[in-house]
């Protein structure tokens, strides 16, 4: 069971992040034609086509896989709970759950964001396709940082300035609701 447990989250984990991926991109204004804005896009199409005549778009924001992510978020411990005891418990604790869940799936996202654009900042020196999204997607979290923190000696510190406020958020996470959400 705990190999069938570890495998359900972590797909649902995996497709969650993609959902907000794209997402971001979307936000972001990414260009559509890299190939992995092509990869998110094709991975989640099949899905959000047919919600997306259902559910509109608000502004730059895609509300279909939002709600997806939020529903797959929801509906995750359900799920696992059926795997594990054999018992299937949907309750109103589930959507704040669900919304806690987001939140620390968004966080993980953004993080390794910047960690992977960090590394590829050393490897191919923004000249690939993919340092380009990953220079679209977090120069908006990452300029205004800049602008108070200059590069000091060639360094430029504001991807580790964005990874300590995320820590601390998940420390911010885990004072609101010790517990809860180490099992998210």
């Amino acid at each position: 069971m705990l190999t069938l447990t570890f495998l359900v989250k972590t797909l649902i984990d995996l497709y969650v992040m993609v959902l907000l991926l794209r997402i971001w991109m979307q936000w972001s204004r990414c260009d559509f034609y890299n190939p992995l804005s092509q990869f998110v896009v094709k991975i989640t199409q099949p899905i959000i086509k047919p919600l997306r005549r259902v559910i509109p778009a608000i502004g730059p924001i895609d509300t279909a896989s939002l709600l997806l992510a939020f529903m797959l978020t929801t509906l995750k411990y359900p799920i696992l709970l059926l795997i594990q005891v054999g018992f299937f418990s949907v309750d109103p604790t589930n959507l704040l759950v669900g919304l806690l869940s987001l939140l620390k799936s968004a966080g993980y996202l953004v993080f390794w964001v910047i960690i992977i654009r960090s590394l590829m900042s050393w490897i191919s020196q923004g000249r690939g396709p993919l340092d380009y999204v990953l220079m679209q997607l977090t120069e908006p979290l990452m300029a205004p940082i800049r602008r108070i923190l200059p590069a000091m000696g060639g360094i430029d510190f504001s991807a580790m300035i964005v990874i300590l406020v995320l820590y601390a958020l998940n420390f911010l996470g885990m004072d609101l609701f010790p517990g809860l959400w180490y099992l998210l």
